[in-house]
């Protein structure tokens, strides 16, 4: 069960990036340009960019209880792969879940779309700079591949 779940969130990952990038490209792309009006194409990527968002986020809470790289003791904050998976991988992809999901609730609330297009662009591309700083890159030696 562990392995699946791991292979999910992490072949999933690529899906989830791309879709958030779209959003940041997109948002900044419209907001630049005052286009006043909102597809439904972008409104379909946009929604499905926080749908794979918040399936990342549940599995990875599925794999904070389930996984051998995460420890709670206290002994463990020594080892910066247990450290990194345990407190601050965690912490950080749950911010920036977060943020996208407030980012596209105010989005709704803002009446004209250059305005809509601006909040996307804030909240999402904070989280992505958040999410690029915060995933197991195989080159940060954290015990993490690709896919």
């Amino acid at each position: 069960m562990y392995n699946g779940i791991l292979h999910a969130h992490s072949g999933l990952r690529w899906i989830a990036l791309l879709l958030l990038v779209l959003t940041v490209v997109i948002s900044l792309l419209n907001w630049m340009s005052k286009k006043q009006d909102m597809s439904k194409t972008v409104k379909g990527i946009f929604r499905a960019n926080t749908m794979f968002i918040h399936i990342q986020l549940l599995l990875g809470l599925v794999l904070l209880f389930i996984s051998p790289k995460v420890n709670f003791s206290l002994d463990s904050w020594s080892n910066a792969a247990v450290r990194f998976y345990t407190m601050e991988h965690s912490l950080m992809m749950i911010i920036a879940v977060v943020l996208v999901t407030i980012g596209g609730a105010k989005m709704k609330r803002v009446e004209n779309y250059t305005g809509k297009y601006k909040t996307m662009l804030i909240y999402n591309a904070i989280a992505l700079l958040i999410i690029f700083a915060m995933i197991p890159w195989p080159f940060r030696g954290l015990g993490a591949g690709w896919f």
